[in-house]
């Protein structure tokens, strides 16, 4: 079971953290999260990823100011950097971070 404060941790410790909120009756949810998952991985090695499933965490979806699904946050260096919520396409977030990372990283 994740908490606030592992997820809060997690950000803190991490250079580049992806939260993934979703629901399992959100169709679009489980289309995403794949193909995302993959292009993160691909293109961003130091990424650390973070599930959260809404319909048990509510209070964590609350935390973060989340109310729609599929939501996407990404945070670099302990901020919040890119919020995406329900129409986005996997290219789009790519595009999104793919510079400040970069530069991040370099």
């Amino acid at each position: 079971m994740q908490t606030i404060e592992n997820i809060e941790k997690t950000i803190k410790e991490n250079l580049a953290v992806m939260l993934y909120f979703s629901a399992p009756t959100c169709n679009v949810c489980h289309a995403l999260k794949p193909k995302l998952l993959e292009a993160i991985d691909a293109n961003f090695k130091e990424f650390k990823i973070v599930s959260v499933d809404v319909s048990v965490e509510q209070e964590m979806a609350a935390h973060f100011n989340v109310f729609a699904i599929p939501t996407v946050l990404i945070f670099l260096d302990g901020r919040e950097f890119l919020r995406k919520s329900r129409h986005m396409s996997v290219d789009e977030v790519i595009r999104e971070i793919q510079r400040p990372y970069e530069i991040m990283t370099s």
